[in-house]
């Protein structure tokens, strides 16, 4: 069979290389075969990053940068529910540390990157206000009703909702983020669009076709599984070394989520450098709506089968960086349009995220 070249030899190796090396990890081998493993997951994500453009070229925006989006969050809610399971109620924080950890990730640190790389290289970049207006209501709504709100209810004492409050967050979270998708998707889809897509170079490309799009998409699943799984047998290793450095556990599950995150931050990076900063928009905010929408109710219905309790709220210090992050990127994504100001401003938030995590 001829390949396309649209998917080049080492896009369809690096995934099946990095399960190949996943199973090598098996044997017990230590020390030089973690590096091999490690360049296996950076191969594994640069090459769902090319199937998942190869994908979007084909179905169009907002389509692509959705099966993006909801296939990461996915395999990271099958994960994290496996986890739990595995583990007992020794993992009640799991979800919420996982979930914060994405949502401070993707609002400061892959929206700064993308709006100071973009910025630096075009000046000024322009995108559509509408769609990131309803992604950022939307994200603000959800990680408040799900992270802060527990902090204060009454029916339980500390930081977690009784069985039916947790029920009813679950279903809230599902109906606004299935809304999300269906005015992304078909009510309102120009909002999600390029404000000039007619000037996009990519319009005028021929797309690839369905047998090739087909196969670039069972490929991207193939590398995100091999991401997650990668990244799960690395853990280890990564929390002797932050333990070896005297930094708290909590910069474990920072380093994991931003493992997982890799395809998509990469891919929206790339989105930002060639001037198609409403793509990057789409990417980063979807990604977030996805994690916390499709995590909590997993999680809710795994901890209501078990009767396990599952703690939700963040503490104080947490919360301050929540609502500082949801505020600037109100201001910062208002006008429809960024400059590198508003990148450094992102990423100067995330770095006290980062410090304040390893310095509490």
């Amino acid at each position: 069979m001829k390949l396309s070249k649209a998917l080049p030899v080492w896009s369809l190796a690096a995934p099946v290389a990095g399960l190949a090396l996943l199973a090598g990890s098996l044997l017990g081998l230590g020390g030089w075969y973690t590096l091999f493993m490690a360049a296996g997951l950076m191969a594994s994500v640069l090459a769902a990053v090319h199937h998942a453009e190869v994908v979007a070229h084909r179905v169009g925006e907002p389509y692509g940068t959705l099966v993006l989006a909801v296939a990461v969050t996915v395999i990271e809610v099958a994960l994290i529910v496996s986890l739990m399971l595995s583990g007992g109620e020794a993992t009640a924080a799991l979800a919420r540390d996982t979930v914060f950890a994405a949502v401070m990730i993707i609002l400061n640190g892959m929206l700064g990157l993308c709006l100071l790389v973009g910025a630096q290289r075009h000046g000024e970049q322009s995108f559509t206000q509408h769609g990131v207006s309803a992604s950022l209501a939307t994200l603000a709504a959800i990680v408040t009703l799900t992270l802060v709100l527990p902090n204060y209810t009454t029916s339980r004492p500390g930081p977690v909702y009784s069985p039916g409050q947790l029920a009813f967050i679950a279903v809230v979270s599902l109906v606004l983020y299935g809304t999300f998708v269906l005015v992304q998707t078909v009510r309102h889809r120009d909002y999600f669009l390029p404000a000039h897509a007619a000037a996009q170079p990519e319009s005028h490309a021929t797309p690839p076709s369905r047998s090739t799009a087909l196969l670039a998409g069972g490929l991207l699943m193939l590398a995100l599984v091999a991401v997650v799984l990668l990244g799960k047998a690395l853990a280890p290793t990564i929390e002797k070394a932050v333990a070896a450095m005297g930094a708290p556990q909590a910069l474990v599950g920072i380093i994991i989520a931003a493992v997982v995150l890799m395809p998509e931050g990469l891919a929206a990076v790339r989105a930002a450098r060639a001037n198609r900063l409403q793509t990057s928009l789409n990417l980063a905010l979807g990604s977030a709506l996805a994690s916390i929408g499709l995590t909590i109710p997993a999680v809710a219905v795994v901890s209501l089968a078990t009767g396990w309790t599952l703690t939700l709220g963040i503490d104080v210090k947490s919360t301050v960086l929540l609502v500082l992050s949801l505020v600037v990127a109100t201001l910062t994504l208002g006008t429809g349009r960024t400059t590198v100001l508003q990148g450094v401003v992102h990423l100067v938030i995330f770095a006290v995220y980062l410090f304040t995590t390893v310095v509490p």
